[in-house]
């Protein structure tokens, strides 16, 4: 690579070299001829001749510096034209790929924009139901503190117990089989009583428990207050019982126990944890401290009770159903008699056609051979009253 005048030359390329060669012969003629010029005398005739070919040389050269151009320059027209097609294909190989990949983008886009409102209508409906949720909570906060105005006031804290114990009857027992509010011979009104038959007789389900022990017992911090609670909850618990042996315990009207119904289960656990002697002293007195757990077994067993007192109450019309179904079984058995009897009778009378006919096939097969010979004995026909057997009865 030569630098001349500022333009760059590659001493590689074919013109170049072509150039440089025609250059160098050129200033050769130039020298000859400047020789010739200074030098008077007679040019020789090989001198001549040198020159002559030294022209037809520069001739050739420059024919071949005219083919090399033509040469280079249909070289440049076919590289140019190659270079437009190629650029031509690649552009339009761009375009395709530019066009696919606008589509995968939208695609993509579009998919993205679809799994944003689907992602944002799940977190809506989430969050829908974070609020139904809420307000399930809050509206149970206020439940939470309903029931305990409830169980803070004694009266409503009856009623609530009441209320619990006629879920329970209503589920165990039969409508007719008990009462709520029924207000005995003595003036007093019981929460429930059960229509047991004699022996043992209606019994009472009390549900006024008193829970103010109970909450004194598992509010008490220290041991004074301990002490003096559980006190209060064995003469609360003891009064209680002897009110409702003395109420609800009547000869003659109601059975010779009665039933305290305790509404919540861990006050039941701690009555036969910590304080066995009252449970007892309940047995003693014949009041069974029921939950609401045994209690609903101890109406079942009742109502196996009543259905057994019932089913005995219908005992005479069980035994009258009875002896109708077992005459209608008896004339049963006659008509199946009777049907037998006609069946059997169908029976021989079929297998008389059928050795009636048998012997009437043969009959007909002697004629059709022309065969009139006696015939014997077991071919005489049988009498028409043996074929169809005795008289129906």
């Amino acid at each position: 690579m030569i630098q001349l005048a500022g333009v760059e030359f590659d001493l590689n390329d074919p013109v170049v070299l072509v150039a440089g060669a025609a250059l160098i012969a050129l200033m050769l003629i130039v020298v000859l001829l400047v020789v010739m010029l200074l030098r008077p005398t007679r040019v020789p005739a090989p001198l001549v001749q040198q020159l002559h070919h030294l022209g037809r040389g520069q001739d050739q050269l420059r024919g071949n510096l005219q083919t090399v151009s033509d040469t280079q320059a249909h070289a440049q027209t076919q590289l140019i034209q190659s270079l437009e097609a190629r650029l031509g294909t690649v552009q339009l190989q761009m375009q395709q790929q530019l066009a696919q990949m606008q589509e995968r983008t939208n695609a993509s886009l579009h998919g993205s924009a679809q799994r944003t409102t689907t992602s944002l209508t799940q977190l809506q409906e989430r969050l829908r139901a974070i609020d139904r949720a809420q307000d399930n909570i809050t509206k149970l906060s206020g439940d939470v503190l309903s029931l305990q105005d409830i169980l803070s006031n004694k009266q409503t804290r009856g009623a609530f117990g009441e209320i619990q114990l006629n879920d329970i009857v209503s589920k165990a027992l039969p409508k007719d089989s008990y009462s709520m509010q029924k207000t005995l011979s003595n003036g007093r009104r019981a929460d429930c009583l059960i229509h047991l038959p004699n022996p043992p007789g209606p019994i009472v389900i009390d549900a006024k428990f008193p829970l103010e022990a109970y909450e004194a017992l598992h509010r008490a911090g220290t041991d004074w207050e301990l002490k003096s609670a559980v006190a209060n909850m064995r003469t609360s618990v003891r009064k209680h019982i002897r009110d409702i042996s003395e109420k609800y315990i009547l000869d003659g009207e109601t059975a010779d126990g009665a039933l305290m119904f305790l509404p919540s289960e861990a006050v039941y656990a701690e009555l036969h944890a910590n304080f066995p002697e009252l449970v007892r002293e309940g047995f003693d007195a014949r009041v069974w401290i029921v939950s609401p757990t045994t209690c609903m077994a101890t109406l079942h067993t009742m109502r196996a009770i009543l259905k057994d007192a019932r089913m005995r109450e219908q005992a005479g019309e069980i035994r009258k159903t009875l002896r109708l179904l077992h005459r209608d079984v008896e004339l049963v058995v006659q008509r199946v008699g009777k049907l037998d009897t006609h069946f059997r009778q169908a029976r021989e009378d079929l297998d008389g056609i059928g050795t009636a006919a048998e012997r009437a096939g043969k009959r007909a097969a002697k004629l059709d051979n022309f065969d009139f010979e006696e015939l014997d004995a077991e071919d005489e026909p049988t009498p028409l009253a043996a074929v169809k057997g005795p008289a129906n009865s």
